[in-house]
């Protein structure tokens, strides 16, 4: 029977799957994320996934698995947000998407009895976020290691003013598509079990 192997070290990815009663290990592969010249917002975490999923799959041993990685990117008008360098980063990033609409889009990959992959996207639309409340969020510790600068689940969703597609995918990871790249690489999933 195969094991759930996450290579991520989003604390968010663990919660969401764990909330649905998934046992895994977590390995956190260390993988360059630079974009890759002429690569494509849909390209880019897709890639990462993969190249997350594999070395993951390297530094494991033990039972047989199914490693799951994951990676997430904010797109505004052509332009890829990835985490926030700095502070001052975040910052800039918040303005960008201000009062607008961004896509946020998810590269998952998961491998074992076969290698599947997919991209999810979601549109959100924030409300127009002044230089207060920017530093609002900001300076919370909010922005720190998330695409886009901003944490959907937290402060920054009080100034969402919509989302079409998958909540879960704002989050961190797109559950209904995750599941289903799950079991076509063989992963049981819980309800499946006798």
């Amino acid at each position: 029977m195969n094991h759930l192997l996450l290579c991520s070290a989003s604390p968010r990815r663990r919660t969401l799957l764990s909330e649905l009663g998934l046992s895994f290990n977590v390995v956190a592969p260390d993988v360059d994320e630079t974009t890759l010249l002429g690569e494509s917002a849909l390209e880019l975490p897709v890639r990462l996934a993969r190249a997350k999923a594999r070395a993951g799959l390297t530094v494991h041993a033990g039972d047989a698995v199914v490693a799951l990685g994951a990676d997430t990117v904010v797109v505004v008008d052509g332009t890829t947000l990835g985490k926030p360098r700095d502070r001052a980063d975040a910052d800039r990033m918040l303005t960008a998407l201000s009062g607008r609409t961004h896509q946020v889009v998810t590269g998952i990959c998961a491998i074992g009895e076969r290698e599947c992959t997919a991209h999810v996207i979601t549109s959100v639309q924030f409300r127009v976020l002044s230089p207060s409340v920017r530093r609002w969020l900001v300076d919370s510790g909010e922005s720190d290691d998330k695409a886009g600068a901003y944490a959907a689940q937290g402060r920054a969703g009080a100034f969402i003013e919509r989302i079409v597609g998958s909540w879960s995918n704002v989050v961190g990871l797109p559950l209904a598509e995750t599941l289903e790249l799950l079991t076509r690489a063989g992963l049981a999933l819980p309800w499946t079990l006798p």
